[in-house]
């Protein structure tokens, strides 16, 4: 049995189409099979749906199963009422903990009592272009046109994109009272040490041909920290041990390192800092720079080249005494030469083994590449290849008679340097601990500019050309870096994982005739704890109700 559709064309040239209900039979003389009308349901257009609708469903009933009408409301969203609409579901997770962090530690407050005159909320535009640095990193024109729509932030709905650049300008007119008062608050907070500040220098490049013409623009050719010439700004960074960003500067691109230091220590006086310390690696480590170090009056800690400069090499590695055991992986002790020059070797144990099983590795490996090649020649293509590259050369020579073989006596000094590193100071108070951990915080400032450049923060591309707005910029990556650093050591976790779990928590907007309001996912495996690290309350399962005018509301 089943419903037969049936159409007959009309004079006009229009047809009309006709339900009805039938079954097959077998004709008794043809044996063919021919189908018997039992009902009639009528033309199509006049068809009453409900009467159809009701039998379907006694039919239904009588066999046990649910009919679902596809012109039913109730069906059709899921089991929502009629009245209720799903219009969006946006990011709340990360937004969240962001605009908590920058209420917990004063940002918030501070920029407020700047603002507090004016009629727009700036705060919340810089809350806003810091917050996305943090999730997907836009220009200014982005956050406004399109990353504000995707994520919970509704103070911010009002926001036209020329309140982003007016609060960038007030940033930047306030920028050294701003990073003071938050600085001071996070540090008295998280009771963090502040009796010697790291500082390093990184470079911003501007995909442009030509450097600024006018005296004293930013964007200046200069050699970057990425190996290439081109338009930049030279951005250099104090942080605490701990990494948490004190100040940055924002200096031409044809600035040399060394002197900004005595701009760095001008403005960092009178904050009661204990003594700024600048920490570089070897690429910093020269004559000339340790003298202009010292010009400027300057304390520095730099690492050492040790296998390419002789006194290190000869004197200073050979140097008799013990090391001193500072943690479980980390020894030092320090060196005293006649010239007066101060080292301070460190040593860690665990790397040392690391560093001395992928050696054995190399070596066996160079080993079996040998004995597979009768001819041993240093132009065969294997061996070309072999010596030029940077993993194996180190560990091969080339005999007399122009043959490969492996270099034991590299081999054996390589091993020298196992786990090995040497900081040269000239700073006679700082003591052997201060001096391997700040090494330690050298590795912590180049993974905050890692952060701001290339992996979370992504500060370039820069879009702007105005001195102001460059360094504005700037400011809003090193406080959005402030916020990440201020969640990983609460939380124990890189922000590239604890960003994964919060932008799993999202928010769906629903709206009725009256009234709308957002309604939360469940909370993802991890997110409660990283919640309570931070101490973050859980948010309501329902929350952000709103009326709604007559004149706005969906139907």
């Amino acid at each position: 049995m089943y419903l037969r559709t049936t159409q007959r064309k009309n004079k006009d040239g229009s047809v009309t189409k006709y339900y009805q209900l039938a079954h097959n039979e077998r004709h008794p003389t043809s044996g063919k099979s021919t189908a018997r009308i039992i009902h009639s349901f009528g033309r199509a257009d006049q068809l009453d749906r409900e009467a159809l609708v009701r039998l379907c469903r006694s039919i239904a009933r009588v066999c046990g199963v649910k009919v679902i009408d596809p012109l039913d409301d109730d069906d059709h969203q899921g089991g929502l009422p009629k009245n209720v609409r799903i219009k969006r579901t946006v990011e709340f997770g990360t937004v969240r903990v962001i605009e908590k962090l920058w209420e917990q530690y004063g940002i918030g407050k501070t920029f407020r009592e700047l603002t507090k005159k004016k009629q727009v909320p700036y705060e919340k535009a810089l809350l806003a272009m810091v917050a996305n640095r943090l999730c997907n990193p836009e220009s200014k024109l982005g956050v406004w046109d399109r990353w504000l729509e995707t994520v919970y932030l509704p103070e911010c709905n009002n926001l036209e994109l020329r309140h982003m650049y007016e609060a960038m300008d007030i940033f930047h007119d306030h920028a050294e009272e701003v990073e003071r008062e938050i600085f001071f608050q996070v540090a008295n907070l998280l009771n963090l040490s502040v009796d010697i500040i790291f500082y390093d220098t990184t470079t911003a490049l501007f995909a442009v041909d030509y450097e600024d013409e006018e005296e004293g623009g930013l964007r200046q050719y200069g050699h970057a920290k990425e190996g290439m010439w081109a338009p930049q700004v030279v951005v250099a960074l104090a942080v605490t041990r701990e990494g948490i960003p004190v100040r940055s500067w924002v200096f031409p691109g044809n600035t040399a390192d060394v002197s900004t230091i005595e701009t760095i220590k001008k403005d960092l006086r009178g904050w009661n800092l204990g003594r700024a310390l600048f920490v570089a690696d070897s690429g910093m480590n020269s004559k000339i720079n340790r003298k202009e170090l010292s010009k400027a009056c300057g304390k520095y800690l730099l690492a050492t080249r040790m296998a390419s400069v002789k006194e290190i090499k000869e004197t200073v590695l050979s140097q008799p005494g013990r090391y001193r055991k500072l943690s479980d992986n980390l020894r030092a002790k320090e060196v005293i030469l006649k010239n007066g020059k101060r080292y301070i070797i460190c040593y860690n144990p665990g790397e040392a083994r690391r560093q001395a099983t992928h050696r054995e590795n190399i070596v066996i490996m160079l080993e079996e590449e040998l004995k597979k090649h009768k001819d041993k020649s240093a132009t065969k293509k294997w061996a070309i290849a072999l010596l030029a590259s940077r993993r194996y050369k180190r560990y091969l020579t080339i005999t007399d008679k122009g043959t490969v073989r492996i270099d034991r006596k590299a081999i054996k000094t390589a091993a020298k340097y196992d786990g090995k590193w040497v900081l040269e100071t000239n700073d006679d108070k700082l003591t052997i601990e201060d001096a391997a951990y700040g090494y330690r915080s050298l590795m912590v400032i180049e993974r905050c500019f890692r952060s701001l450049k290339r992996t979370q923060i992504k500060m370039m591309p820069m879009y702007h050309w105005l001195g102001r707005r460059i360094e504005a910029h700037v400011k809003i990556c090193v406080l959005a870096l402030f916020i990440e650093r201020i969640a990983e050591l609460k939380c124990g976790k890189p922000w590239s994982r604890i960003r994964s779990v919060l932008a799993k928590i999202q928010a769906t907007e629903f709206v009725t005739p009256s009234h709308s309001f957002y309604q939360l996912n469940d909370l993802p495996k991890g997110a409660k704890t990283l919640l309570k690290k931070l101490a973050i309350d859980r948010p309501h399962k329902v929350f952000g109700i709103q009326h709604i005018k007559k004149d706005t509301a969906i139907a």
